[in-house]
């Protein structure tokens, strides 16, 4: 019997089980990878405390953090949990696991464009976040493929810095904020293709450009990146019925990061939080972390953590 299963390795997963193994409660993690969306960023240069860090070695460091503490870490894939009495049953691909308490935080999934190039080049000039790498693509050129306020967004950012921004719809027109439509046509250095499909995505060890289909036929278009951004799905089919979903498939959580159903919390991108950032995963599961022990603590009859540390109640 574990006192808390986390599920997902991300930035949310890996910083909740650095709490609670810190915390000596005994922790598993189970994921199918580690690092999740943050290893397909080459440099992180908004995390306090480092001027620039890869994703994957900010996911293995803070790996290495929790592995101290003894949290253990299985690859398997959850597929669906149980309710047992006073416990929980979670069931991966594998195996069985009992445990009282379960964090959710396998985080959200951006959808893909599912073209040719795009998986070999993610990373390498294909990104699924312009807050993220915006930063690396100064006086560049580049296409944002998507919808919405999400692919407006982006636009916006990346139209600061660029050379030159293609915005690329497949509609015959862009929906989205009346503002930001506004402000994205008044840009001279954007440009946007409507009734536009990409076809694939070019280059060998980065990307070289674009093959789109337009009213104008088939052609290529230069760029030296892609930001893709058709909007996230949550892979939660599996919770419908166990904890509270919203419209998008995300867990509604509280400020305590508390599910609808005791026992369970969730922390990251899975969840209703507004933003999608890292150092805002890490702080969601921190604070997942905390919760979780203190609940473990109370069935157990034992002291809480009331506001940090070392501050106990009996």
């Amino acid at each position: 019997m574990y006192d808390v299963i986390v599920v997902g390795g991300g930035a949310a997963g890996l910083t909740a089980a650095l709490y609670t193994a810190r915390q000596g409660m005994k922790t598993l993690v189970l994921t199918k990878d580690i690092g999740g969306q943050a290893i397909l960023t080459p440099s992180i240069e908004n995390y306090p405390g480092f001027e620039s860090i890869s994703g994957l070695e900010f996911a293995e460091r803070v790996k290495e953090q929790a592995e101290r503490f003894n949290a253990e870490f299985r690859y398997e894939e959850v597929k669906g949990i149980e309710v047992a009495d006073g416990y929980y049953v979670v069931k991966s691909n594998l195996n069985d696991y009992e445990s009282i308490a379960i964090i959710l935080a396998f985080g959200k999934t951006p959808r893909d464009l599912n073209v040719p190039g795009e998986a070999r080049l993610v990373g390498k000039g294909v990104s699924y976040c312009a807050v993220c790498d915006a930063p690396l693509f100064k006086g560049k050129r580049i296409a944002v493929v998507g919808i919405g306020d999400p692919a407006l967004d982006a636009t916006l950012m990346l139209c600061s810095i660029a050379e030159k921004v293609y915005l690329i719809n497949k509609g015959s027109s862009f929906v989205g904020h009346e503002d930001l439509l506004n402000m994205c046509s008044n840009t001279s250095n954007v440009e946007v293709f409507l009734r536009a499909n990409v076809l694939e995505i070019l280059g060998d060890s980065k990307v070289k450009g674009i093959r789109i289909k337009d009213a104008q036929g088939v052609r290529e278009v230069e760029v030296d990146g892609v930001f893709v951004e058709l909007g996230y799905v949550a892979r939660t089919e599996w919770l419908k019925g166990l904890v509270e979903l919203n419209d998008r498939g995300e867990i509604v959580v509280n400020k305590n990061q508390e599910t609808s159903r005791a026992g369970i919390f969730a922390a990251g991108d899975v969840t209703d939080t507004q933003f999608k950032q890292l150092v805002i995963s890490a702080g969601e599961g921190a604070k997942a972390g905390l919760v979780a022990y203190n609940y473990v603590q109370r069935l157990k009859g034992k002291p809480v953590i009331m506001s940090d540390w070392k501050t106990l109640l009996k």
